[in-house]
């Protein structure tokens, strides 16, 4: 049986003073950096809802984000590709977040801890022993 994709928020950040447009463009050079990849399953321009009134668009997309879906036995692939994204530019950085588990996620960091990080979010709850009695006075 194959494993459902996890669905993934990126959000790069470039530093204080980068403007929107340069934070646009930043993500939108991911995005299709991410689309030529056989190992992302989808990767689309994060959506933040019903874009004002006025705007061009009819979806607002939220400024440097992305939204991804992968397998889980890629996702280490993943975080070492957009970690080697990210060190190709000065101040880049890229947080993950998601569900896995069951539980919210957000990451930052090197793909073996994030490994870590799932694997010890799958792992059954450690077993607790039973109380010991004890003897009876008498």
């Amino acid at each position: 049986m194959d494993a459902a994709p996890l669905h993934l928020t990126l959000q790069i950040e470039a530093g204080p003073d980068t403007p929107p447009e340069e934070l646009d463009a930043l993500a939108r050079q991911l995005l299709g950096e991410l689309r030529e990849s056989d190992d992302v399953a989808q990767a689309e321009l994060a959506e933040a809802g019903t874009a004002p009134p006025g705007t061009k668009s009819a979806e607002a997309i939220t400024l440097g984000a992305l939204a991804v879906a992968v397998l889980p036995n890629f996702l280490p692939k993943l975080v070492d590709f957009v970690q080697a994204w990210a060190l190709r530019g000065q101040g880049r950085t890229v947080k993950f977040k998601g569900k896995f588990a069951g539980q919210e996620v957000e990451f930052e960091g090197h793909a073996a801890d994030l490994t870590r990080l799932l694997a010890a979010l799958s792992a059954p709850p450690a077993a607790t022993p039973p109380a010991a009695s004890a003897p009876k006075p008498g």
